[in-house]
């Protein structure tokens, strides 16, 4: 009765803004990669088209990832700047591209003036995207500065907003082969690792904060306000949500202590949500479904996919409160969410649909540009 009690830490302010942040996260970054797709398309510029894996680089991402972990593991006081620098870099663009689409409707509705003032990159640079890549200059060096766990948040927000943007899965098949296989690499890496190499690799990386390239400058010149730079920086790889938020707090716990999930417990996740986005809406473009039929109507995969991901993922927080200990997060939300999606596609009929991939926008790329 004692250990059902403790799943009420579950209504804390700091859990529900977790559950309810990663949820929105990992549809907006599926719902994003759709209208990115769609652009490109439009606009018939690959420039700047997604990477569509396949089998191979499916099955290295859990290797490459499994040699990051450890090169951190044992070297990330020597390459801390090195990480904070390219994640600065990396959080930049990100933060750019997740708000450029809200600076193109702001000069569609209020009929703005958006003259080209330069080229970067062979590509043209208007005034409004000029201002908007300075604010994001702005954000990322008052992080850099602050560190304040918000900026962390909405930093990791876009960094995984244009992962799955930019990142796609051509079929349920290579789906499917990736989830398993970070769902061994997750369960190897929080279960198993300390057995053979002497602590957790996983929970110690995450919880490893950086040292602050800034605070470091700043020290060896002696500049003024050095008391305002924050020394160490826990970087935008995950949502970090303070345990007394709003003034919850769950017992035992201090109130430096903060809840946390990895940007790839979203990232992954969304991947397939982005993957039955794109499904749901070639199927209702060919059956010509009228817009205004209400999504419940049409009975899309990503909401199955989208409620699944939101049970595993109280599964999963609900078995690190009662079991105390750190839980792969993805041993829950793979089951979660590809189930539902493969039975269902079973029941319809579409499985081999799914399996076999529908073909995807950007994957269009030769068959346009021969046209």
């Amino acid at each position: 009765m004692e250990s059902l009690w403790k799943l009420t830490y579950l209504l804390e302010p700091a859990s529900l803004a977790l559950i309810a942040t990663a949820i929105s996260v990992a549809y907006a970054s599926a719902s994003r990669a759709l209208d990115y797709g769609k652009e490109m398309e439009r606009n018939l510029d690959f420039s700047e088209a997604s990477i569509t894996l396949d089998h191979s680089q499916a099955l290295m991402i859990p290797l490459a990832s499994s040699c990051s972990l450890l090169l951190m593991f044992y070297l990330f006081s020597s390459v801390s700047h090195l990480v904070t620098a390219f994640t600065t870099v990396a959080s930049v663009m990100a933060l750019f591209f997740c708000l450029s689409p809200y600076t193109t409707y702001l000069k569609t509705r209020f009929n703005l003036m958006d003259p080209f003032v330069s080229r970067c990159c062979s590509k043209s640079f208007t005034r409004l995207q000029g201002l908007l890549m300075i604010f994001c200059i702005t954000t990322v060096l008052a992080w850099l500065v602050s560190g304040h766990w918000l900026l962390n948040n909405i930093l990791g927000i876009s960094i995984c907003i244009a992962f799955v943007s930019h990142v796609r899965l051509p079929n349920i098949k290579i789906c499917a082969l990736l989830l398993v296989c970070l769902f061994v690499y997750d369960i190897f890496w929080v279960f198993f690792s300390e057995r053979f190499f002497g602590a957790n690799v996983m929970v110690s990386v995450a919880t490893q904060k950086a040292s602050n390239p800034v605070h470091t400058v700043a020290n060896k010149l002696s500049l003024p306000g050095l008391q305002l730079i924050t020394k160490k920086l826990e970087l935008p790889v995950k949502l970090v949500f303070p345990r007394n938020l709003l003034g919850g707090i769950v017992p035992g716990s201090s109130p430096g202590d903060y809840m946390m999930l990895g940007l790839g417990d979203m990232a992954i996740p969304g991947m397939l949500l982005a993957l039955v986005l794109f499904f749901d809406n070639r199927k209702h473009k060919d059956a010509n479904v009228p817009s205004d039929v209400s999504p419940s109507k049409r009975r899309n995969y990503v909401w199955y996919a989208v409620t699944g991901y939101g049970a595993g993922l109280v599964a999963a927080l609900a078995a690190g409160i009662l079991s105390q200990s750190p839980q792969p997060a993805l041993l829950y939300l793979v089951p979660s969410t590809l189930g539902p999606v493969m039975y269902l596609s079973w029941l319809r009929n579409e499985l081999w649909e799914l399996w076999e991939g529908s073909g995807p926008i950007l994957n269009e790329k030769a068959r346009l540009l021969e046209v």
